[in-house]
């Protein structure tokens, strides 16, 4: 589909991500843009403030400048549980349709999960945050978001899920319910620590036929918890539904984006699944 002259596609051609690849590029699937002249984002004021500044998709790029041998050719942009949702898909927009914009691969846009919602033309993925205080707890197994999984499945969208880690059981059951919705476990499940309770619904995530996991969220600084981590993740699941991101510029809270890659290249390598493939998978992008 064309509009005024540029093309809306959910995400870039496979084709143009294999390029990319070829040419020892770094995919990474989840980064965060926000302008706070003009948005307001309440979670910021429980912060440290480390983060509560504007962060322009040049300040993303630059970030990847300083990092030896990682050459960031895009991404795809996220939602920022801002207080406005309808105002963040007019920006999405406009960054769309300005300099750089080929680096924003596809976006994974806020909406309500229902058979009813609505979603910008421009958005190839879902996210509603049910990790906010805002969500209450069993949000995913109420019959409306259940129908509105089965919608996302049926139209190959899709969905973002961003959970309260004490409800790894609850997304377990509603992602069971409706086994072939594809969902994209964000931060390796929000995880604080490796117990039982953590290990076992991770372990029982992975047997669903249709989920990945971004391997970020987590604080570097612990090295013995980020690499049991690690080997954790990668022992449970198959190594077609890991992928990078990164969560910047949130990642400033807790790791910074230089060590977070370099842990992910001691661990995965030149993985290409990792860095590319299994988000071409995640995010349905086809020729």
């Amino acid at each position: 589909m064309d509009y005024g002259g540029r093309r809306l596609c959910q995400f870039r051609p496979r084709s143009y991500l294999r390029k990319f690849y070829e040419k020892r590029y770094r995919y990474r699937s989840h980064f965060h843009l926000w302008d706070l002249d003009r948005q307001s984002l309440p979670w910021l004021a429980d912060t440290d403030g480390t983060i509560t500044h504007t962060y322009t998709l040049s300040d993303y790029l630059e970030a990847w400048e300083g990092i030896e041998g990682a050459d960031f050719l895009g991404g795809v942009y996220v939602e920022v549980d801002c207080a406005d949702c309808l105002q963040e898909d007019e920006i999405v927009w406009e960054l769309l349709t300005h300099a750089h914009s080929e680096k924003i691969l596809g976006c994974a846009m806020r909406s309500r999960v229902s058979p009813w919602m609505r979603l910008p033309l421009f958005s190839g993925a879902v996210r509603e945050p049910l990790h906010i205080p805002a969500e209450p707890r069993g949000r995913c197994l109420e019959p409306s978001f259940l129908d509105g999984l089965r919608a996302l499945a049926a139209a190959s969208i899709p969905f973002e899920s961003c959970n309260r880690v004490l409800e790894l059981k609850d997304a377990y059951e509603a992602f069971a319910t409706v086994p072939e919705a594809t969902v994209i476990l964000n931060h390796v499940g929000n995880v604080e620590k490796l117990d039982t309770a953590y290990k076992d619904a991770m372990k029982r995530l992975a047997t669903l036929p249709n989920l990945y996991v971004k391997v970020s969220g987590f604080p570097t600084k612990d090295s013995a918890f980020t690499q049991e981590l690690l080997a954790f993740i990668q022992a449970t699941f198959d190594k077609k539904r890991l992928l990078f991101a990164s969560n910047w510029p949130v990642i400033k809270l807790y790791s910074n984006l230089r060590d977070h890659v370099a842990i992910c290249k001691d661990v995965f390598g030149a993985d290409e699944d990792f860095w590319c493939y299994n988000a071409l998978r995640a995010y349905n992008m086809t020729v």
